[in-house]
């Protein structure tokens, strides 16, 4: 396997390259590691906290809080319980709810502050979207290997069908298959979602 480049994301040939990279932190502190995470995985992040009602600025202080945190406890990763994206965007969405349980005890100064607040989801929206993250990750975790993997190149990795199945080294027809398959056991388990 060749190191990824630091300049831009490894290309994701196997999930398995981001744990190395995250072993690689752990255990030599390598800032080219940690360099190469946060290229892939900052951007990613961004935009799962302005989806969670971020605005632009927190949602990059939340990105670098979270790769901070990949520093100082990437120690405490394992690999046997979890994927390394699914290890970070964990860390992420942790930081996300403590923001805003530290937002949730200041006192409204002024009205005008209080109306700018009511465009952002509420705590029991983001507690609710928090759920359905969890739910979407156990229902993830039921489907077979091949199914996870083309279906978080898919939706968290962002890549195209023909790039899946070059990356597995598997033909397109094999990869719309498994997507479909996956989608088959994923819709009775979370349909009501919806």
């Amino acid at each position: 396997m060749t190191e990824p480049d630091i300049g831009r994301a490894p290309p994701p040939a196997a999930l398995n390259d981001y744990t190395a990279l995250l072993l690689r932190v752990a255990q030599s502190r390598d800032k080219p590691a940690l360099a190469a995470l946060f290229n892939h995985f900052g951007p990613r992040i961004k935009s799962m906290m302005l989806k969670l009602g971020a605005s632009d600025a927190l949602a990059e202080d939340l990105v670098q809080e979270t790769f901070v945190s990949v520093w100082r406890k990437a120690g405490q990763y394992s690999s046997q319980r979890g994927a390394a994206s699914t290890w970070i965007f964990t860390i992420a969405r942790n930081l996300r709810i403590d923001q805003l349980r530290r937002q949730s005890n200041k006192p409204y100064e002024d009205l005008e502050k209080l109306e700018l607040a009511s465009d952002s989801p509420s705590g029991s929206t983001l507690v609710e979207q928090n759920q359905v993250i969890d739910r979407v990750t156990i229902a993830l975790e039921l489907l077979p290997p091949e199914q996870q993997e083309v279906v978080r190149l898919s939706f968290i990795h962002d890549m195209p069908h023909a790039q899946i199945a070059e990356s597995l080294g598997v033909p397109l027809g094999t990869v719309k298959s498994r997507l479909r398959l996956a989608y088959g056991r994923l819709r009775p388990l979370l349909e009501d979602l919806q």
